[in-house]
């Protein structure tokens, strides 16, 4: 069953780099959702906020009405994420589980989603650095594979580098879906995301929704 909604705000904050040289990269992939959310919720400009950039929006649903979310994009690099969310957080006393933190996974093959409710940042710095600051592992999160880094070849690179040609429809499909499944965290709840996107594909049509866990 979907969580119960209510009508506070809800908060999403993409991952990534700022600047035009990282636009593109694969560690981008959660600032690339969050605009992907800016354009369907036609959320115009951004303003300057938190050390971020904030754009506010009012998307609705039919029969679910319409929810206030607050994007937001960290402009303080991925490894001090921490620092924009806290104040964010901070400025609208939002609690935890208003929260959804949008970020690239290696662990995961390209273009695969998975959702937590809460957790360890699994090895990923930027957000163990938003965890770090709000000292609160209970912040819901939804992980976007980019696939492992080829042997020999340094993580970082692997991350700050662009997607092959091969891999570009696959990822913007990634992102599509991705923004799919914030919309309905932001009227449904984790809960329901979790059961609706953290299938593999090969197990869509299973009736139980079992996962292995990753």
């Amino acid at each position: 069953m979907p969580d119960a909604p209510d009508a506070t705000r809800r908060f999403v904050v993409g991952l990534g780099n700022p600047g035009r040289q990282y636009a593109a990269s694969r560690h981008n992939v959660g600032f690339r959702v969050v605009e992907a959310l800016q354009r369907r919720w036609q959320a115009g400009p951004p303003r300057t906020a938190f050390g971020g950039l904030v754009w506010d929006a009012r998307p609705s649903r039919v029969g679910a009405g319409q929810r206030r979310v607050v994007l937001l994009e960290p402009q303080t690099y991925m490894n001090r994420s921490g620092a924009a969310v806290r104040e964010m957080a901070a400025f609208y006393k939002a609690a935890a589980a208003d929260l959804l933190v949008v970020l690239d996974d290696m662990a995961l093959p390209p273009g695969r989603l998975r959702a937590r409710a809460g957790g360890s940042a699994g090895g990923h710095n930027g957000l163990a650095d938003v965890l770090a600051a709000l000292g609160d592992e209970q912040v819901s999160r939804l992980r976007v594979g980019i696939g492992a880094a080829p042997p020999h070849m340094d993580a970082a690179d692997y991350v700050l580098g662009r997607f092959a040609a091969g891999e570009s429809e696959l990822m913007e499909a990634a992102v599509a879906a991705a923004a799919d499944a914030v919309e309905d965290w932001v009227f449904h709840g984790v809960t329901y995301v979790m059961d609706r996107y953290n299938r593999r594909p090969e197990d869509a049509g299973r009736a139980d929704g079992t996962d292995d866990g990753k």
